[in-house]
């Protein structure tokens, strides 16, 4: 599959459902959501509900390491499409909580260059490369609720 197509298919919401039912259920059970996602940026939706809630009644933390996750992820598979097959792994998660998350929170990643030439890296030189990405929550006036760093490895098989 290209790249175009790969992008297409994660902006289709009944689409990714699918995907995310299939090999991501708990993704799919927190309610996570592709807001937009391009060759340069990501934005997961994760909206706040009882099934991404803690007691304290904000949104979980683990709910928010995984749409940082995703918001990063879902870039580095974009550029594997038309690559040779390439392993990724993550090996690190970071997290500071900003501010309480007591609304649908948005995880933007927009650093789709910087993958793409990191995966080439690793194609080209045949040695594991590791990239810390940075996702960032916002609530939905704007204000930065969370940041969650992903380091990923990505190694030529």
């Amino acid at each position: 599959m290209d790249k175009a197509t790969f992008l297409r298919r994660v902006n289709n919401n009944f689409l990714f459902q699918l995907f995310q039912l299939w090999k991501l259920p708990a993704a799919w059970f927190m309610g996570l959501r592709i807001a937009h996602c391009d060759a340069n940026a990501c934005t997961v939706r994760l909206p706040y509900g009882w099934r991404s809630q803690n007691p304290f009644r904000s949104v979980y933390f683990a709910a928010q390491c995984a749409a940082g996750e995703m918001s990063t992820g879902l870039l580095a598979l974009a550029v594997l499409q038309e690559l040779p097959p390439v392993s990724m792994l993550v090996v690190k998660i970071e997290a500071e909580f900003i501010k309480k998350a007591s609304a649908t929170l948005r995880f933007t990643c927009d650093e789709g260059a910087l993958i793409e030439s990191t995966i080439r890296e690793a194609i080209d030189s045949g040695q594991g490369q590791t990239l810390r990405l940075c996702s960032v929550g916002r609530l939905p006036d704007g204000t930065e609720a969370s940041r969650v760093w992903v380091t990923w490895s990505f190694k030529r098989k």
